[in-house]
């Protein structure tokens, strides 16, 4: 049975980080907007809530990857726990929950040019029922990952095994590890997390890399809030001077990794060879093919990962799979590694605007021949804006960033009378050279790579580039010029 369509004039989907960061926006820009959070999950947290292995924690500070608008008052680096606790504080303090209806899966969304609305159709899982919304504006704040299934490759002999395959992602709860032996594939952020979270425990565990990752290293505290908070300065002002603070640093290293990789890369494999130690191979194992930043840098707080090498509890081995073997795997140097339980920690899948079928006036969306309109509309597609958060920074930044940017472009509909804008190239754009949504020798991890072709393009000029910077962006976008003939109104 379907329901009578209920109309919003804003509907979100997604209550994850940018979906409750959007919505509180809203109430506070756009009050008289009516508005709903549709939730494929049974509660909120979107990736903090799905991810459940040991250990799980964020990979850059709460101070830039909270919310601007309410302070983050405890170790930089938070677990899942942590941060869905912060989130529920905002989702309470603020009302939100009545905004937001969990478990349910959007199948379609439909835009209707004569209507000038979309009509989505979702699935709502507590009465097993049919039902569909209609919105003025969709903001999509699904994220780009697909939460269902993590990126797992295909080996030789996988079947043969005849221990434990398990993916970060779909976490088993009853996994047990104590005393085993682990390999974990992959040395990006889940794995720098999960080695230390379990190396006490496991009789090994190893990390198994094609080729290694950077990391920076540093303690879990950040000592500008522990000195304001020793002067008890409000909280309000430490979260916005350490947040500050924080920005101007990342800004610079950015710079440094642009104009002097060589400097940067010895400066932090420097901070590894001071916990390893001279005589480990710190060349072999962590100095990467690629430059500083061109793929996402993990902070390991406190050195933890390394540390647990050093004692032994946890290593390294940087080798190509072979096959896997009834007991573990075997490399093709000839080696073999032996395991009972072999966490595949390699990614994620992209998820194009959340598997959700779309239509435009009848017509499916081809959403690749796109082109992005500030990496959050994109061509031909009204009404519609697309959170894609900051690789190189925190996610959050671009997510408040761009909900500034939909309240400004709701009351400037408003102000013209207009019930539809639409991204258009110019005559002047038609012929301009079209790029990557994020052009590989910028950034270019294996689960972006893999699924370009599913992904917008962007231009070589304003306002049709996704920059990926934020630096950038905290100039450009408030400042953006909504009437220079990009957007077409009607």
């Amino acid at each position: 049975m379907t329901n009578e369509p209920e109309h919003f004039d804003v509907l979100i989907v997604g209550a994850g980080i940018s979906g409750i960061g959007g919505a509180y926006h809203l109430t506070q820009q756009c009050p008289d907007r009516r508005f709903v959070i549709l939730e494929a999950q049974e509660g909120f947290g979107g990736t903090w809530r799905t991810h459940r292995y040991p250990g799980i924690r964020s990979d850059s500070d709460l101070y830039t990857f909270g919310y601007r608008f309410k302070p983050w008052t405890g170790a930089p680096i938070a677990t899942a726990e942590e941060i869905t606790r912060y989130m529920g504080e905002v989702i309470d303090e603020n009302d939100l929950d009545r905004h937001i209806r969990y478990g349910h899966t959007i199948s379609t969304a439909e835009w209707s040019t004569p209507d000038r609305r979309w009509t989505l159709t979702a699935h709502d899982a507590a009465n097993d029922s049919t039902v569909v919304f209609t919105a003025d504006f969709l903001w999509m704040c699904q994220g780009y990952y697909r939460h269902s299934e993590g990126y797992t490759p295909t080996w030789p002999g996988m079947d043969n095994f005849e221990g434990t395959i398990v993916h970060p992602q779909t976490w088993p709860e009853d996994l047990e590890y104590e005393d085993k032996n682990v390999v974990v594939i992959g040395s990006g952020a889940t794995a720098a997390t999960l080695i230390p979270a379990m190396a006490s425990d496991c009789a090994h565990i190893t990390m198994l890399q094609r080729s290694p990752t950077f990391f920076i290293t540093g303690r879990n505290a950040n000592e500008v809030a522990d000195m304001l908070r020793e002067l008890e300065i409000p909280e309000e002002w430490i979260h916005e001077i350490v947040r500050r603070k924080i920005l101007h640093d990342q800004g610079e290293l950015t710079k440094a990794a642009l104009e002097f990789p060589d400097l940067v890369r010895e400066e932090l494999l420097g901070a590894i060879r001071e916990i390893l130690g001279d005589d480990y191979d710190i060349d072999t194992h962590f100095n990467p093919r690629y430059r500083p930043w061109q793929q996402r840098i993990a902070f390991v707080p406190d050195g933890d990962l390394f540390e647990g090498i050093k004692a032994g509890k946890a290593s390294v081995v940087t080798d190509e799979i072979d096959r896997f073997t009834e007991s573990g795997i075997a490399l093709k140097s000839g080696t073999t590694l032996d395991a009972d339980i072999i966490v595949t920690a390699t990614g994620f899948s992209i998820n194009v605007l959340g598997d959700i079928a779309f239509t435009i006036d009848g017509e499916p969306l081809d959403f690749a021949s796109t082109v992005t309109y500030r990496g959050t509309m994109f061509t031909g597609i009204p009404n519609m804006v697309w959170v894609f958060g900051y690789f190189r920074a925190s996610w959050t930044l671009r997510a408040d960033l761009l909900a500034d940017f939909v309240c400004r472009l709701l009351h400037h509909m408003d102000a013209r009378g207009s019930t539809m804008v639409t991204p258009r190239l110019r005559d002047e754009d038609q012929d301009m050279e079209l790029r990557p949504w994020v052009e590989p020798d910028n950034f270019n991890p294996g689960y972006l790579t893999r699924s370009l072709h599913l992904l917008p393009r962007q231009g070589d000029r304003e306002p049709w580039q996704h920059t990926q910077d934020y630096w950038t962006d905290k100039d450009q976008l408030p400042q953006a010029d909504l009437d220079d003939g990009t957007l077409e109104y009607r």
